[in-house]
């Protein structure tokens, strides 16, 4: 969530780390700020709101000097204000941290009685106080470091300065952070992202780990106090910035790339000229041999799972759990022998996601992730990792990785199917034929942009509004919602439509629009039915089906959007699209902040 970045070299870092920040922008943040040492003194700078605040500040401060940390903040505890801002300082030491200190008030209390004086809400702010204490015993600045740091508890990755040492100190227990290597330069980051223009050889601590940094050294101590090395690799991570183009957002921009990245993943996977799926033969053999599939994701990424698990058990049979992450390992399930824990991810750091994997790890099960983020945690922990070709997504709300993700599942559901012999070779022919034709049907579902705006245009001042669907329409209808919720801030549910009379009915008057997500399958006379008892009670329908489904159902829906002949296989994966751009325009009317929406996070490295 938050994001650090830290430099220790011989060049001016102040607009090295500005930059660093504007790479982590993407992740989420409310404040951000950098501190630098400059002839033994912590010269620091720190804004509330977009980074634009911290860079006009900086005009003025003219912060200088070789080493510094930066940092963007998501606020956990305290306000989004500039006090709570990072870094923390006093006048021997500065601190940027990402995570949460769960011990804090007990250490502050502990601080407070040897008259040390707090000027933040955070919890951040103990670490800073804790070092400078041990300092001020006459310890030197690593024993002060490890003495404060064996006495947090909670999840943390930290970068740490010194007014009167070329040195810099980082440390990981549960979130991410990278060392980067440069020329008589070296770098600590939330993520390799932020290092891509600085330098190509990355390593990644480990939990535990704790590393000290000159601009020409690097020692790494492992958990148990040993000096260790992490593998140096070269990074795959682009160094140049993704910018909007002619897209007046991120979110745009990525909703209009999903045609070609679509295509980009299908490419991976099937074959040019035999039109196979091809997934590793060892990812196969486990998901063909497992008793259970386990599917564990969070927010988007588990509503791609929820898809999943009709595709696994209707064309695969084979028998599938998901699960929200946040709330798995602490159920305490009892996994199968030689099953599979398949893990969805974006970002690949998503901290309940990658706990919940560590659960499995933990229970001998196999672990296959889905990422997009390349180089990730998730991915450094898993057995077999499936990457999908979405590539950066900037926007908070996840568009383009979501529908990459679908695209990679029903790809493994298919090719899974065969091997078991659930389907036979013309079957998968026309499976993987749908597939094929995705993005050709997504980028004509596109050209409805200016029918949705107009729809928009009506419903954007709305209170609360309802999406529903059947089968795999229904993970999109709850896909739906949590876009509108995310970057409009209109309350909105989504429902399985056979649901509607046992409670959400209720809700329906003549202010509520209702989004039916209805494609002309073997359920449709089901939510004909569903949406002829909205209509009755006053609701107003959105409707999107193909051509049939709009013309019989003309009379009841206030609007409707043909989204054309669609194979139910492939259904869930182009329905996705024009629930996208639904709620893009409908915040575009509103005039949120649309790339960062308040209070979210890209990557959610907390719990």
């Amino acid at each position: 969530m938050c994001g650090i970045i830290g430099i220790i070299g011989d060049k001016q870092v102040s607009p090295i780390l500005v930059e660093g920040l504007k790479r982590l922008e993407y992740r989420g943040y409310d404040s951000s700020g950098i501190a630098t040492i400059a002839n033994n003194n912590i010269q620091r700078c720190r804004a509330e709101g977009k980074l634009v605040n911290l860079e006009n500040k900086l005009k003025q401060s003219n912060l200088s000097g070789n080493i510094g940390i930066g940092h963007t903040r998501w606020a956990t505890h305290g306000e989004p204000t500039e006090n709570n801002a990072h870094p923390h300082a006093t006048s021997n030491v500065a601190v940027v941290h990402n995570g949460i200190i769960e011990n804090y008030k007990e250490i502050k209390e502990e601080l407070e009685k040897a008259q040390c004086k707090f000027n933040s809400d955070t919890d951040t702010e103990v670490i800073v106080h804790l070092i400078n204490h041990n300092l001020n015993q006459g310890m030197k600045a690593q024993e002060a470091v490890n003495a404060a740091l064996d006495r947090l508890e909670g999840a943390y990755a930290v970068a740490i300065i010194f007014s009167d040492e070329e040195l810099m100190i980082g440390a990981r227990q549960g979130t991410p952070l990278a060392i980067g290597y440069g020329d008589n330069q070296m770098f600590l980051a939330s993520d390799s992202y932020a290092l891509a223009p600085l330098t190509r050889k990355i390593s990644f601590l480990e939990d535990g780990d704790r590393v000290f940094l000159t601009k020409s050294e690097v020692t790494i101590y492992d958990e148990q106090g040993n000096i260790t090395q992490r593998p140096i690799r070269i990074t795959a991570q682009s160094g140049a910035t993704t910018g909007k183009g002619e897209y007046k957002h991120f979110m745009l921009k990525e909703i209009y790339e999903q045609p070609a990245v679509i295509g980009d993943t299908l490419n991976s996977f099937i074959h040019p000229s035999t039109g196979h799926i091809s997934i590793p033969k060892e990812i196969l053999h486990s998901l063909e041999n497992a008793p259970r599939i386990t599917m564990v994701a969070c927010g988007t990424a588990f509503y791609a799972c929820m898809v999943a698990k009709y595709w696994f058990e209707q064309i695969a049979k084979i028998h599938c759990e998901i699960d929200i992450a946040s709330e798995f390992r602490y159920r305490e399930s009892p996994m199968p022998e030689d099953g599979v824990a398949l893990f969805v991810s974006q970002s690949g750091e998503t901290l309940d996601t990658l706990e919940a994997l560590r659960y499995c790890r933990k229970q001998n099960q196999k672990i296959i992730s889905i990422v997009n983020t390349i180089e990730s945690t998730i991915e450094r922990e898993s057995d077999y990792v499936l990457h999908t070709l979405a590539g950066p997504e900037i926007g908070v709300a996840s568009t383009k990785a979501f529908t990459t993700q679908l695209t990679t599942l029903a790809c493994i559901a298919l090719a899974l199917s065969k091997r078991k012999g659930a389907i036979d070779t013309a079957k998968e022919a026309e499976l993987a034929e749908a597939l094929r034709h995705i993005p050709k049907q997504a980028a004509k579902i596109l050209n409805h942009d200016n029918e949705i705006l107009q729809i928009a245009k009506q419903v954007s001042d709305v209170k609360d509004m309802l999406y529903m669907g059947r089968s795999m329409m229904y993970p999109i209808a709850m896909e739906g919602a949590l876009k509108l919720k995310e970057i409009s801030y209109i309350h909105a549910e989504g429902y399985a439509a056979g649901e509607l009379k046992h409670g959400p009915i209720a809700l329906i008057d003549e202010t509520v629009p209702i989004v039916v997500l209805a494609p002309n399958d073997y359920l449709f006379d089901k939510i004909a039915s569903n949406i002829q008892e909205i209509v009755a009670r006053g609701g107003k329908v959105i409707m999107f089906s193909d051509k049939k489904g709009v013309s019989s159902l003309k009379e009841y829906s206030r609007w409707s959007i043909e989204i054309g002949n669609i194979h139910p296989f492939v259904a869930p994966i182009l329905y996705a699209i024009p629930v996208q751009l639904l709620s893009y325009h409908i915040a575009a009317v509103k005039g949120t902040d649309i790339d960062q929406p308040r209070n979210l996070a890209k990557s959610v490295t907390v719990e």
